[in-house]
Protein backbone atom coordinates (compact mmCIF):
# COMPACT_ATOMS: atom_id res chain seq x y z
CA UNK A 1 0.00 0.00 0.00
CA UNK A 2 1.38 3.28 -0.99
CA UNK A 3 0.24 6.82 1.06
CA UNK A 4 0.59 10.14 -0.45
CA UNK A 5 1.80 13.73 0.19
CA UNK A 6 0.56 16.16 -0.76
CA UNK A 7 1.55 20.25 -0.65
CA UNK A 8 -0.72 23.32 -0.74
CA UNK A 9 1.16 25.75 -3.01
CA UNK A 10 0.47 28.97 -0.94
CA UNK A 11 2.50 31.12 0.64
CA UNK A 12 2.64 32.65 4.21
CA UNK A 13 -0.59 34.93 3.95
CA UNK A 14 -2.75 32.87 2.22
CA UNK A 15 -4.94 32.32 5.17
CA UNK A 16 -9.42 31.56 4.68
CA UNK A 17 -11.78 32.93 6.90
CA UNK A 18 -9.83 36.81 7.08
CA UNK A 19 -11.77 38.58 4.38
CA UNK A 20 -10.86 39.80 1.19
CA UNK A 21 -6.83 38.75 1.00
CA UNK A 22 -4.41 41.28 -0.16
CA UNK A 23 -1.29 39.98 -1.73
CA UNK A 24 1.66 40.93 0.59
CA UNK A 25 4.59 42.53 -0.84
CA UNK A 26 6.79 40.44 -3.45
CA UNK A 27 9.72 40.61 -1.81
CA UNK A 28 8.03 39.34 1.38
CA UNK A 29 6.79 36.06 -0.73
CA UNK A 30 8.94 32.64 0.57
CA UNK A 31 6.94 30.28 -1.00
CA UNK A 32 9.24 29.45 -4.00
CA UNK A 33 12.24 29.04 -1.24
CA UNK A 34 10.36 27.12 0.57
CA UNK A 35 8.78 24.46 -2.31
CA UNK A 36 12.17 24.53 -3.00
CA UNK A 37 13.47 22.90 0.24
CA UNK A 38 10.47 20.85 -0.10
CA UNK A 39 11.81 19.46 -3.21
CA UNK A 40 15.22 19.21 -1.81
CA UNK A 41 13.52 16.54 1.12
CA UNK A 42 11.54 14.50 -1.86
CA UNK A 43 15.22 14.53 -3.98
CA UNK A 44 16.63 12.97 -0.69
CA UNK A 45 13.83 10.22 -0.35
CA UNK A 46 13.26 9.57 -3.47
CA UNK A 47 9.64 10.45 -3.19
CA UNK A 48 6.99 11.47 -5.30
CA UNK A 49 4.21 13.49 -4.32
CA UNK A 50 1.41 15.83 -5.27
CA UNK A 51 1.72 19.89 -5.35
CA UNK A 52 -1.93 21.60 -5.23
CA UNK A 53 -0.78 24.80 -7.17
CA UNK A 54 -2.49 28.18 -6.45
CA UNK A 55 -2.96 29.60 -9.86
CA UNK A 56 -2.21 33.40 -8.85
CA UNK A 57 0.98 32.14 -7.23
CA UNK A 58 1.92 30.47 -10.61
CA UNK A 59 1.24 33.20 -12.34
CA UNK A 60 3.55 35.23 -10.37
CA UNK A 61 6.14 33.06 -10.09
CA UNK A 62 6.15 30.41 -13.38
CA UNK A 63 9.40 29.09 -12.84
CA UNK A 64 8.21 26.93 -9.96
CA UNK A 65 5.11 25.04 -11.92
CA UNK A 66 7.72 24.13 -14.35
CA UNK A 67 10.52 23.46 -11.61
CA UNK A 68 8.07 21.05 -9.72
CA UNK A 69 7.31 19.17 -12.48
CA UNK A 70 10.34 18.98 -13.92
CA UNK A 71 11.46 16.65 -11.03
CA UNK A 72 8.90 14.43 -11.53
CA UNK A 73 6.27 15.61 -9.43
CA UNK A 74 2.13 15.90 -9.81
CA UNK A 75 0.73 19.62 -10.43
CA UNK A 76 -2.94 19.90 -9.44
CA UNK A 77 -4.88 22.42 -9.00
CA UNK A 78 -5.58 24.47 -5.92
CA UNK A 79 -7.89 27.17 -7.55
CA UNK A 80 -6.74 30.70 -8.58
CA UNK A 81 -7.84 33.02 -5.54
CA UNK A 82 -7.46 30.77 -2.51
CA UNK A 83 -11.09 32.12 -1.90
CA UNK A 84 -13.37 29.70 -0.09
CA UNK A 85 -15.98 27.57 -2.54
CA UNK A 86 -18.50 28.71 -0.37
CA UNK A 87 -18.18 32.71 -1.10
CA UNK A 88 -18.41 31.58 -4.58
CA UNK A 89 -20.93 30.89 -7.33
CA UNK A 90 -20.70 27.99 -9.65
CA UNK A 91 -19.68 30.36 -12.91
CA UNK A 92 -17.04 31.75 -10.39
CA UNK A 93 -15.58 28.58 -9.63
CA UNK A 94 -15.84 27.39 -13.04
CA UNK A 95 -14.06 30.69 -14.09
CA UNK A 96 -11.35 29.90 -11.44
CA UNK A 97 -10.42 26.23 -12.62
CA UNK A 98 -10.59 27.33 -16.26
CA UNK A 99 -7.91 29.92 -15.15
CA UNK A 100 -5.76 28.24 -12.92
CA UNK A 101 -5.91 25.16 -15.76
CA UNK A 102 -4.98 27.05 -18.13
CA UNK A 103 -2.14 28.41 -16.34
CA UNK A 104 -0.41 25.34 -15.42
CA UNK A 105 -0.76 23.75 -18.81
CA UNK A 106 1.06 26.49 -20.58
CA UNK A 107 3.96 26.32 -17.45
CA UNK A 108 3.85 22.39 -17.63
CA UNK A 109 2.58 21.06 -20.98
CA UNK A 110 -0.22 18.87 -19.08
CA UNK A 111 -4.03 20.39 -17.88
CA UNK A 112 -4.78 19.54 -13.69
CA UNK A 113 -6.17 16.35 -13.08
CA UNK A 114 -6.80 16.56 -9.32
CA UNK A 115 -8.02 19.35 -7.42
CA UNK A 116 -8.23 20.58 -3.80
CA UNK A 117 -10.58 23.31 -2.62
CA UNK A 118 -8.86 26.21 0.03
CA UNK A 119 -9.73 24.94 3.50
CA UNK A 120 -11.99 22.25 2.38
CA UNK A 121 -14.95 23.99 1.44
CA UNK A 122 -16.59 21.80 -0.33
CA UNK A 123 -19.85 21.01 1.24
CA UNK A 124 -23.83 20.99 0.50
CA UNK A 125 -23.68 24.62 -0.04
CA UNK A 126 -21.54 23.76 -2.99
CA UNK A 127 -23.64 21.06 -4.98
CA UNK A 128 -21.65 21.91 -8.48
CA UNK A 129 -18.54 21.34 -7.27
CA UNK A 130 -18.52 17.77 -8.85
CA UNK A 131 -19.69 17.88 -12.08
CA UNK A 132 -18.14 21.25 -12.52
CA UNK A 133 -14.72 19.16 -12.03
CA UNK A 134 -15.68 16.05 -13.83
CA UNK A 135 -16.56 18.44 -17.39
CA UNK A 136 -13.48 19.97 -17.08
CA UNK A 137 -11.91 16.42 -16.99
CA UNK A 138 -10.73 16.13 -13.80
CA UNK A 139 -10.61 12.64 -12.06
CA UNK A 140 -10.29 13.26 -8.56
CA UNK A 141 -11.06 15.76 -5.55
CA UNK A 142 -9.65 15.94 -2.30
CA UNK A 143 -11.58 18.46 -0.78
CA UNK A 144 -13.87 16.89 1.63
CA UNK A 145 -12.25 16.20 5.23
CA UNK A 146 -13.84 14.13 7.81
CA UNK A 147 -13.00 16.53 10.48
CA UNK A 148 -15.80 18.78 12.78
CA UNK A 149 -16.06 22.24 12.07
CA UNK A 150 -14.14 22.33 8.47
CA UNK A 151 -15.76 19.37 7.32
CA UNK A 152 -18.17 16.60 8.12
CA UNK A 153 -16.73 13.98 11.01
CA UNK A 154 -19.17 11.30 9.82
CA UNK A 155 -17.91 11.67 6.20
CA UNK A 156 -15.48 8.31 4.83
CA UNK A 157 -12.47 8.52 5.58
CA UNK A 158 -11.39 6.64 2.85
CA UNK A 159 -11.03 7.28 -0.74
CA UNK A 160 -14.71 6.60 -2.72
CA UNK A 161 -16.50 7.11 -5.65
CA UNK A 162 -19.13 9.93 -7.01
CA UNK A 163 -21.21 9.65 -9.75
CA UNK A 164 -21.50 12.84 -11.65
CA UNK A 165 -22.92 13.72 -15.09
CA UNK A 166 -19.86 13.63 -17.04
CA UNK A 167 -18.59 10.19 -14.95
CA UNK A 168 -17.17 9.34 -11.76
CA UNK A 169 -14.90 11.52 -9.83
CA UNK A 170 -12.39 10.24 -7.34
CA UNK A 171 -12.91 11.49 -3.79
CA UNK A 172 -9.48 10.90 -1.47
CA UNK A 173 -9.79 12.89 2.00
CA UNK A 174 -6.90 13.61 3.83
CA UNK A 175 -5.66 11.49 7.06
CA UNK A 176 -7.34 11.48 10.27
CA UNK A 177 -7.11 9.75 13.86
CA UNK A 178 -10.44 8.69 15.15
CA UNK A 179 -11.04 9.26 18.47
CA UNK A 180 -14.28 8.66 20.66
CA UNK A 181 -17.17 10.40 19.01
CA UNK A 182 -15.08 12.34 16.33
CA UNK A 183 -11.82 12.50 14.89
CA UNK A 184 -8.54 14.90 14.97
CA UNK A 185 -6.63 16.31 12.15
CA UNK A 186 -3.14 14.47 11.99
CA UNK A 187 -2.71 14.39 8.19
CA UNK A 188 -1.92 17.86 7.94
CA UNK A 189 -2.04 21.43 9.64
CA UNK A 190 -1.72 22.67 13.15
CA UNK A 191 -2.74 18.58 14.00
CA UNK A 192 0.44 17.81 11.82
CA UNK A 193 2.83 20.02 13.68
CA UNK A 194 1.50 19.23 17.35
CA UNK A 195 0.09 15.64 17.45
CA UNK A 196 3.39 13.34 18.56
CA UNK A 197 4.98 11.49 15.79
CA UNK A 198 4.28 8.44 16.95
CA UNK A 199 0.59 8.79 16.98
CA UNK A 200 1.02 9.89 13.52
CA UNK A 201 2.60 6.89 12.56
CA UNK A 202 0.27 4.84 14.64
CA UNK A 203 -2.60 6.67 12.20
CA UNK A 204 -0.76 5.63 8.70
CA UNK A 205 0.10 1.85 10.13
CA UNK A 206 -4.31 1.85 10.62
CA UNK A 207 -4.80 3.36 7.01
CA UNK A 208 -2.30 0.45 5.83
CA UNK A 209 -4.11 -2.48 7.84
CA UNK A 210 -7.41 -1.27 6.44
CA UNK A 211 -5.77 -1.39 2.91
CA UNK A 212 -6.15 2.39 2.31
CA UNK A 213 -3.72 5.18 1.46
CA UNK A 214 -3.00 7.49 4.26
CA UNK A 215 -2.88 11.09 2.67
CA UNK A 216 -0.54 13.61 4.25
CA UNK A 217 -0.63 17.33 3.38
CA UNK A 218 1.84 20.23 4.38
CA UNK A 219 2.45 23.92 3.19
CA UNK A 220 5.43 25.96 2.44
CA UNK A 221 5.23 27.02 5.46
CA UNK A 222 5.55 24.71 7.28
CA UNK A 223 9.50 24.01 6.54
CA UNK A 224 9.97 27.62 7.52
CA UNK A 225 9.47 28.18 11.12
CA UNK A 226 11.58 32.20 10.76
CA UNK A 227 9.04 33.09 8.21
CA UNK A 228 6.29 36.16 8.20
CA UNK A 229 2.81 36.25 9.79
CA UNK A 230 -0.30 37.59 9.37
CA UNK A 231 -1.72 39.43 12.59
CA UNK A 232 -4.78 37.79 13.15
CA UNK A 233 -6.67 36.10 16.39
CA UNK A 234 -5.17 33.11 18.22
CA UNK A 235 -7.31 30.65 17.11
CA UNK A 236 -6.98 31.93 13.67
CA UNK A 237 -3.34 32.37 13.92
CA UNK A 238 -2.90 29.37 15.75
CA UNK A 239 -4.69 26.90 13.04
CA UNK A 240 -2.55 28.73 10.01
CA UNK A 241 0.57 28.71 11.41
CA UNK A 242 0.85 26.87 14.66
CA UNK A 243 4.27 27.08 17.01
CA UNK A 244 7.42 28.40 14.98
CA UNK A 245 8.39 24.26 14.76
CA UNK A 246 9.63 23.51 11.80
CA UNK A 247 8.00 20.15 10.64
CA UNK A 248 10.73 18.81 8.27
CA UNK A 249 11.72 16.50 10.73
CA UNK A 250 8.55 14.36 11.35
CA UNK A 251 8.10 14.53 7.36
CA UNK A 252 11.81 12.83 7.10
CA UNK A 253 10.98 10.37 9.44
CA UNK A 254 7.37 9.43 7.69
CA UNK A 255 9.55 9.91 4.30
CA UNK A 256 11.88 7.28 5.52
CA UNK A 257 9.08 4.72 7.07
CA UNK A 258 6.51 4.95 4.62
CA UNK A 259 5.98 4.86 0.73
CA UNK A 260 4.57 7.50 -1.33
CA UNK A 261 3.19 8.12 -4.81
CA UNK A 262 1.34 10.63 -6.51
CA UNK A 263 -2.40 11.08 -6.09
CA UNK A 264 -2.48 10.97 -9.93
CA UNK A 265 -0.66 7.58 -10.46
CA UNK A 266 -2.72 6.29 -7.14
CA UNK A 267 -5.66 6.80 -9.17
CA UNK A 268 -4.66 5.15 -12.03
CA UNK A 269 -3.87 2.34 -10.39
CA UNK A 270 -8.10 1.82 -9.21
CA UNK A 271 -8.91 2.47 -12.52
CA UNK A 272 -6.89 -0.02 -14.75
CA UNK A 273 -7.47 -2.49 -11.58
CA UNK A 274 -11.39 -1.71 -12.10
Amino acid sequence: MCNALTVDVEDWYHVCGIGKQAVAPRPTWRVAENVEKILDLLDRFRCKATFFMLGSVAESLPELASLIAAKGHEIASHGYSHTLLSDMDRQQFSDELLRTGQILFEQTGRRPVGYRAPQWSVSPRTPWVDDILTEHGYLYDSSRTPLPIVGDSSAPRYPYRIATDHGPLWEIPPMVTPVRLTNLPTGGGWGFRLFPIAMICATVNGYERAHAPAVLYVHPRDVDPDGHRLRLSYLKRFAAYGTRTDATKRISVLLERYRFMTLEDMVATWQSAS
